[in-house]
C-alpha cells in the first residue's frame, strides 16, 4: 500500500506564466490543488523536496498531506510537467482525496520467477505487452504494483488479467475481454541445430550444379 508523507507548501498570491517562472526562481515549484467539488488552490513547493519525491519512483501512485496555511489537504499527485531542455519538474497538478474515494491509476506490473519459465530457460522471450495496467482502487489501499507468475510457462505461452490475483476492492477499468499482460516468444537464437546443419549442407541450385558439370565436361575434352 503507498503511504502518506506531508509536504508544506504556501499559497501563491498570482498566477500565469510570468508568476510560475518567478517562482522557479526561488527554487519553488507551482503547482495547483483541485477536485472534490471545491475551488482550485494554487500553491508552492519546495524544489528540492518534491524533486526526490518524483525521482524516489511510484510518484502518482502515492497519496501525500499537503499543508497549507495550518490546514492538512490529502491529495494524489496527478500529473507533472519536466522542463523540455534541462528535464527538472517545473509544474504539479495534484486531485484532492475524500474518505472513501476511489482512483483510477496506472498500476505498475512485476514479473516474478523467470527462473521457472521453461520457455525463457531454452531461449525465449519476455513480450511485455503492458508494464503497467489502468486500475480502479480505494484511495486507502493503493497497491504499489501488482505481480505476474512466469513460472511454467513456454514459447507461445501469455499471460491475460484473469491469471492474476488482485488486491481485494481492485479491478481492472478494461472489462469487456480478458486482455494480455505479456507474452513468451521465441527468438532466432533458438533455431535448431538441424536446422542449421541443413542449410550449411543445402545442396546447390540446378543452374550451380550444370555449371559444374559443364566445367567438367571442358576439362575431360582438353584431355583428350
Amino acid at each position: 500500500m503507498a503511504q502518506t508523507s506531508v509536504l508544506k507548501a504556501e499559497v501563491r498570491e498570482r498566477v500565469g506564466k510570468g508568476a510560475a517562472r518567478a517562482v522557479r526562481r526561488q527554487d519553488m515549484v507551482p503547482a495547483v490543488i483541485y477536485g472534490d467539488r471545491k475551488p482550485p488552490i494554487p500553491i508552492t513547493l519546495p524544489f528540492r523536496e518534491i524533486s526526490h519525491r518524483l525521482h524516489a519512483g511510484g510518484f502518482l501512485t502515492h497519496l501525500m498531506q499537503i499543508e497549507v496555511n495550518g490546514e492538512e489537504i490529502r491529495v494524489i499527485p496527478k500529473d507533472y510537467q519536466l522542463d523540455p531542455v534541462k528535464d527538472f519538474l517545473i509544474h504539479v497538478d495534484f486531485l484532492r482525496v475524500g474518505e472513501g474515494a476511489k482512483l483510477t491509476l496506472d498500476v505498475p506490473v512485476h514479473f516474478l520467477n523467470q527462473a521457472d519459465s521453461p520457455g525463457l530457460k531454452r531461449g525465449g522471450v519476455l513480450n511485455v505487452v503492458r508494464y503497467a495496467v489502468e486500475m480502479i482502487v480505494p484511495a486507502d489501499a493503493i497497491p504499489e504494483y501488482i505481480e505476474v507468475d512466469l513460472t511454467g510457462l513456454d514459447i507461445g505461452d501469455s499471460v491475460h488479467i484473469s491469471a492474476v490475483t488482485l488486491p481485494e476492492g481492485v479491478t481492472p477499468t478494461i472489462t469487456d475481454r480478458d486482455f494480455t499482460i505479456a507474452t513468451i516468444a521465441g527468438s532466432a537464437a533458438m533455431l535448431p541445430e538441424e536446422e542449421e546443419e541443413g542449410a550449411e549442407g543445402a545442396e546447390a541450385p540446378e543452374g550451380e550444379e550444370g555449371a559444374e558439370e559443364a566445367g567438367e565436361g571442358e576439362e575431360t575434352g582438353k584431355e583428350d
